[in-house]
């Protein structure tokens, strides 16, 4: 009997080990770094890392972390925040996200529990280390935040498929929508001399984000097994901006020739 209990226990973490490396999108320690633009002029950027696994609340996590900066100088433009994302193996849902947002001379803090043994979502706000928000939304569903969306997009991108994704949006439970239809086309941006071979995408975010971020988006990832994010065009309060990759750190990875 202890063999065997011995045996299943081996096939269990076995199993769980390799569900978790499922993904070869996923790769700890990359680091993509994105221009903004807006008809031709430069805002700011946009820096995402995958950080090492870690273990949250006794189940292994995928990390992954957003800076975003806009540049000195820009009229109307004066942004700085970091974001975190907690989210399963699978790539289709989160447990935890944090925010931290400069105002003025100071940082607001949020924090979201996806807390599903309890069947709820914890919201949280923070201005100056003092809570000033609070709540609870009961559920039954999976949700995604909204920087665990941009990995879930690179998992689905070859899928072929119209999915709709449950999404905590600041405070209030919405929807992404992506169409995985676009196709594969060829590509070409000022950091890589030669066009690069994609897959075209569409969506929609049935929401408002950081600095506007709403309605309806488009995306160029790489055509590999990475997936990485070429281009995007996205709309926000001034309009319609440019997003493309302009540096890169993913040990092996060249972008694939179109």
């Amino acid at each position: 009997m202890r063999k065997l209990l011995s045996l299943i226990f081996f096939v269990l973490l076995f199993t769980i080990e390799s569900f978790a490396n499922t993904s070869k999108m996923i790769f700890p320690s990359e680091d993509l770094l994105y221009e903004v633009s807006f008809l031709g002029i430069k805002l700011g950027t946009i820096r995402i890392v995958t950080e090492e696994n870690e273990t949250l609340d006794g189940k292994l996590v995928h990390k992954g972390k957003a800076y975003i900066d806009s540049y000195s100088g820009i009229p109307f433009v004066d942004l700085h925040a970091v974001f975190t994302s907690w989210f399963d193996p699978s790539i289709t849902y989160s447990y935890k996200f944090n925010s931290s947002m400069k105002e003025k001379d100071y940082w607001l803090f949020d924090q979201i529990i996806f807390d599903y043994k309890e069947q709820k979502i914890k919201v949280e706000k923070y201005k100056k280390n003092q809570r000033y928000f609070y709540k609870e939304i009961k559920t039954t569903k999976k949700w995604n935040d909204g920087l665990s969306i941009f990995f879930l997009a690179r998992q689905f991108t070859k899928s072929g498929k119209n999915i709709k994704i449950p999404t905590l949006m600041d405070k209030d439970t919405v929807y992404t929508y992506i169409n995985f239809y676009g196709g594969r086309q060829n590509i070409e941006i000022p950091s890589i001399g030669y066009p690069v071979r994609t897959v075209h995408f569409t969506g929609k975010a049935d929401w408002t984000g950081i600095y506007g971020l709403t309605g309806y988006f488009e995306g160029w990832f790489s055509d590999d097994e990475a997936s990485i994010p070429i281009k995007a065009k996205m709309n926000v309060y001034i309009g319609s901006i440019n997003i493309e990759l302009i540096r890169w750190n993913r040990k092996g990875w060249v972008p694939p020739k179109g």
